[in-house]
């Protein structure tokens, strides 16, 4: 059987979550693995940030990410079904980049460009936080890994991640992205899984998932004026929206019930 055609049998069973992550399995990117690697990852991109005085730890922007992150914690390991403890950590960098991604085993780095170029409410920063966080707890780094073992891409996407506006940043954040796939573009089938699950993540955490729809539309205009290395990986349409929008009912109720 061909690359071709056992690359195109792994999207098909991407929503599944099984053949492309048994794939990483055998290429040696188990759950375990994963998660030491993003560890790893995660430190090195902590003291470089350190070392080049990007490290946010402070400022109000800060202490607002870290409130969602605390907030969103404990729902985030009530649907963790990885068979892994997640050891959430959370890295705050400097930079007017507009991004924001969680690695394997709950490694969360935010850029504060995403919350001050946006003006994002704390609704909205659960949104992309709660996003985030289902990808790394169903595992769609291991799917993409997976997939990418089938074109010997596996682990070897440089440092796109990042786009050209490394900068002072360092190469390490870029490096964890590009190390254990979190910063290749999810297929659609695994975009649309977390905008799901991350309605109800931040909906059981109490946030109005309304917010999921506007965080969605400033990207969005965003794009439209200037780009954004966060809409670069996260495709970002009307049609998203409008499947977002029908998910909605689900996630409000869930939301109405802790009022």
């Amino acid at each position: 059987m061909n690359k071709n055609l056992l690359f195109s049998m792994c999207a098909v069973t991407a929503v599944s979550m099984s053949g492309c992550t048994t794939i990483a399995d055998m290429a040696g990117a188990d759950s375990a693995t994963l998660n030491v690697a993003a560890t790893q990852g995660f430190n090195k991109t902590v003291q470089e940030a350190q070392s080049n005085k990007t490290l946010d730890t402070s400022s109000s922007t800060y202490q607002r990410i870290n409130a969602v992150f605390n907030r969103l914690k404990p729902y985030a390991d009530q649907v963790n079904q990885t068979g892994q403890k997640f050891n959430w950590q959370l890295a705050v960098l400097k930079s007017d980049q507009v991004n924001a991604y969680v690695a394997p085993g709950g490694k969360v780095v935010f850029y504060t460009g995403i919350v001050n170029k946006l003006n994002l409410t704390d609704a909205e920063i659960a949104a992309v936080m709660g996003h985030e966080m289902i990808h790394a707890l169903e595992e769609h780094s291991k799917n993409k890994i997976g997939a990418q073992a089938l074109t010997d891409l596996a682990l070897n996407v440089g440092l796109g991640y990042a786009g050209s506006n490394v900068g002072q940043l360092g190469t390490a954040a870029a490096q964890l992205g590009s190390q254990i796939g979190v910063g290749l573009p999810y297929s659609r089938s695994l975009e649309s899984r977390a905008d799901q699950g991350g309605l109800m993540l931040m909906a059981r955490a109490g946030y109005n998932p309304q917010a999921a729809i506007t965080l969605w539309e400033k990207m969005n205009r965003l794009d439209g004026a200037s780009g954004s290395s966060f809409l670069s990986t996260h495709p970002s349409n009307s049609q998203r929206i409008e499947a977002m929008r029908k998910n909605l009912p689900a996630a409000q109720a869930i939301y109405n019930q802790r009022r």
